[in-house]
């Protein structure tokens, strides 16, 4: 296990320094001259622009500038400081990244606990008017955009109805539209995919063994169907998690919610580069931290996975407790 880990760990360190080079490079050969944005044109002077770009460090190359980012950032976790206001972009993420982090668990809760049952009955009741009903609503659900979603509830509910406040954070109801917004497209793709790893599932000859032994429905269902649906079901909540940040910008940005998302827009609007170079780091960062917990989680779902890194005799006691296991099934 700990050998399966250290693998995954490791390969997180080129994916972070493509991330940090490739978005590096980007803003740095965009168009548009933050020294001039700082400056205006009343204050500037050659004089105040050299002087003024030595204090952001972008009199130097841009290798130089990569280098001493990214060693900075290895050996002292710095990432910069905010060209606007010098405030240092890891404490203001320090404040931002609760927030999203919050919003994003509350959004895969709701997806897990709307998309799993609702797949389930869909895949039960195949070509029912519930089927029918619940795949026409997660196609439409999956098909809108993530800020068109926003808009139209921010209209409907907090505009319209008046039942919902639309910015802000002060109240739990201040998270309702924020949440399902962010969840939307999540609870869509999570049904579905129930839905077919259930239909498959279902067919296989150890479920109508187990129905031909008495056993009830739901205890089939929960203890055989669902147990071998949890590999595709788990890749589904790895991949929603870069879905739910990148979303995040969007969500945050309509209902003014100061996660990192909108910290992001900020430096987007305002060119303000070490906030978008900090910012979509410590992103990838957690993306990656949780697909590492993704992996891990799959060599508790499925034995095969870690049988390919145990020992020759740890392999043999393991299908013997599989083989003593099915036995004891029958």
């Amino acid at each position: 296990m700990l050998k399966y880990i250290t693998k995954r760990v490791l390969w997180m360190i080129p994916v972070l320094l493509g991330v940090i080079t490739l978005v590096f490079t980007i803003t740095y050969f965009s168009p548009g001259d933050p020294v001039m944005i700082i400056l205006g044109t009343n204050n500037y002077s050659p004089e105040n622009y050299a002087t003024k770009a030595a204090q952001m460090g972008l009199d130097k190359g841009y290798w130089e500038q990569l280098g001493t980012y990214i060693l900075n950032l290895a050996t002292k976790a710095d990432l910069g400081r905010s060209y606007m206001t010098s405030i240092p972009i890891s404490l203001e993420l320090s404040d931002r990244i609760p927030v999203t982090m919050r919003l994003s668990l509350m959004g895969i809760l709701l997806m897990m606990c709307v998309g799993l049952p609702c797949g389930i009955l869909s895949a039960l009741k195949q070509y029912s008017p519930i089927d029918i009903g619940l795949t026409t609503l997660s196609l439409i659900l999956a098909a809108t955009p993530n800020f068109l979603l926003a808009l139209l509830c921010a209209l409907f509910f907090g505009v319209v109805l008046r039942w919902l406040p639309i910015t802000g954070l002060s109240t739990w109801k201040h998270w309702i539209l924020p949440v399902f917004c962010s969840a939307g497209g999540g609870i869509a793709v999570f049904t579905r995919m129930t839905r077919t790893a259930m239909l498959d599932v279902v067919r296989q000859d150890y479920i109508r063994t187990a129905r031909a032994k008495g056993l009830k429905e739901n205890v089939v269902i929960r203890k055989h169907a669902l147990k071998n649906c949890m590999m595709p079901l788990t890749t589904v909540i790895g991949a929603f998690i870069a879905t739910i940040f990148s979303g995040s910008i969007i969500v945050e940005t309509i209902f003014n919610i100061p996660g990192m998302g909108l910290y992001l827009m900020s430096g987007i609007t305002g060119r303000d580069y070490p906030i978008i170079n900090g910012t979509i780091f410590i992103i990838s960062l957690l993306v990656c931290t949780v697909n590492l917990c993704v992996d891990i989680a799959y060599m508790f779902i499925d034995p095969r996975v870690k049988a390919q890194f145990l020992t020759p005799k740890k392999k043999a006691d393991l299908v013997n407790k599989l083989v003593q296991a099915e036995r004891e099934a029958q």
